[in-house]
């Protein structure tokens, strides 16, 4: 509503029910404590009007006292277990890849292993020949994560060729979860053929909940 519209309900209020453009004072008022007390029309030469009684004070509570504070120590020892709890409790239950033109499964693993610290892999070498590859992981969490992701840095005989970025997000506790992602193979001109791949190809890959580390890996690859 605008402001106008609120206007004669103002003045029907000061009015007290009488017709508006009559001249008079209203038979009572308000007083300053929001009690109604009775007036009288003023006259030329009428004494002066009593005080409003005034309101009392309010009563100032004391401020709560600050909470206490957590000590650096507990806090770090928190810390700590916490992520021993995210590492313990996540578990990849299966990893598939897939020609993502056709959907057929080009290989497949169901015994990942995330404790081990490097591991060899066996690819069929027809899967550089996709122009996409679809990745399907499923995992299980006993925590909850807010933002799970996963990079993996590419190197080829030491040197880095290239890097891969993923993200899943949040994850609910005492879960399983599935994740498929995408990978673009590199143009045609720019393949290194698989002979030259195989064996001198490791995947580092690390999964994280926000930037803590929750598993990491090398991963050898061969194609056959």
């Amino acid at each position: 509503r605008s402001a106008r519209a609120f206007r004669p309900r103002a003045a029907a209020a000061l009015h007290c029910g009488r017709p508006r453009g009559r001249i008079g004072a209203p038979s009572w008022m308000l007083a300053y404590d929001g009690s109604s007390v009775p007036c009288q029309p003023l006259r030329a030469n009428s004494p002066p009007l009593p005080p409003a009684p005034l309101r009392p004070a309010p009563c100032e509570l004391p401020p709560l006292p600050p909470p206490p504070l957590e000590s650096p120590a507990n806090a770090g020892h928190d810390e700590v277990a916490r992520i021993g709890r995210l590492q313990q409790g996540f578990r990849i239950n299966y990893m598939n890849m897939r020609d993502a033109a056709t959907g057929q499964v080009l290989w497949e693993n169901d015994q990942w292993d995330c404790a081990s610290g490097e591991m060899d892999v066996q690819i069929p070498a027809c899967i550089l020949q996709c122009r996409q590859v679809s990745r399907e992981i499923q995992f299980s969490s006993v925590e909850q994560m807010t933002t799970l992701r996963l990079e993996q840095t590419i190197m080829f005989n030491g040197q880095h060729l290239e890097d891969w970025d993923f993200s899943f997000g949040f994850v609910i506790p005492n879960s399983t979860n599935t994740w498929q992602q995408t990978i673009d193979a590199a143009a045609e001109a720019d393949m290194i053929p698989a002979e030259l791949l195989s064996g001198n190809t490791v995947i580092e890959t690390t999964f994280y909940d926000n930037d803590t580390v929750i598993a990491t890996q090398r991963i050898r690859v061969f194609y056959v």
